[in-house]
């Protein structure tokens, strides 16, 4: 395989295409959950960190997505502080307790957590918490380089052997999809694209679910569409608000 932008969006392609195939039923059922947090007024608590935090990020305050999904998000965890700092901080067990205290997180919530590798402490324990706290762990991850991994957390386990259910995001050990003529490492990498997909596909198939029970979609619509006013998103968030604790940070909407 050589280089181009053509044939790595080829390549990105036929990844999507295997999710597609190979994915969609563990996409169902993370959809079942959510819909059923969301009717129990509960919210989706999600995690990433590195990269992953990006995947994260995806589902929360999106326009055309959904509104009740909770980013537990940390300064030191997506590069703020520094990109060695974040490695560090993925690695180091017990972080994960700090990061939960400040989160809202109910009986009815469900969490989903994004790991790439699935062998970081943090990403472990989030997980380990959650489940504690009686939720339904739903995994974005490899599990091909997962696998070949040897975990970083002291229990010796790695995030699809702890999850309830496990999505694979198909894509190759190293992440990167093309070959460097002349170089063992390749370039391209490809588990944000995958990660962002299967989290939108999550959405979607959770939104038909809620349609199903005669529940109304909680969608976030853009701000900055001509039509839409900030009353509108205000009041789309105001009601979980209290749950959400970005929503809240700077005070706009209340408590």
């Amino acid at each position: 395989m050589t280089l181009s932008a053509a044939i790595y969006i080829d390549s990105l392609q036929r990844l999507l295409d295997r999710i597609a195939t190979e994915q969609i039923g563990p996409i169902a059922g993370a959809a079942d959950i959510f819909a059923e947090t969301i009717a129990a007024g509960g919210v989706l608590q999600i995690f990433g960190s590195g990269h992953s935090h990006m995947i994260a990020e995806e589902g929360f305050y999106r326009a055309g997505g959904l509104v009740p999904v909770n980013p537990i998000l940390d300064e030191r965890l997506i590069f703020l502080e520094g990109a060695l700092e974040s490695t560090e901080a993925e690695r180091r067990s017990g972080y994960a307790d700090n990061l939960l205290k400040r989160e809202h997180i109910g009986s009815n919530d469900a969490a989903l957590i994004i790991s790439n590798s699935g062998r970081n402490a943090v990403a472990i324990e989030v997980a380990l918490q959650m489940q504690k706290r009686k939720l339904k762990v739903i995994a974005i991850t490899n599990l091909q380089q997962s696998r070949e991994s040897i975990s970083r957390h002291v229990s010796g386990l790695r995030l699809f052997e702890i999850a309830d259910l496990v999505i694979d995001n198909c894509t190759p050990t190293g992440d990167a999809l093309l070959e460097i003529p002349g170089s063992p490492h390749k370039l391209g990498p490809s588990s944000s694209v995958a990660g962002i997909a299967i989290v939108n596909c999550i959405v979607v198939e959770t939104a038909i679910r809620l349609q199903k029970r005669g529940l109304s979609v909680p969608v976030l619509l853009s701000s900055n569409v001509e039509g839409n006013s900030d009353q509108t998103l205000a009041a789309a968030i105001c009601p979980w608000a209290p749950q959400i604790r970005l929503f809240n940070a700077g005070g706009k909407f209340p408590q």
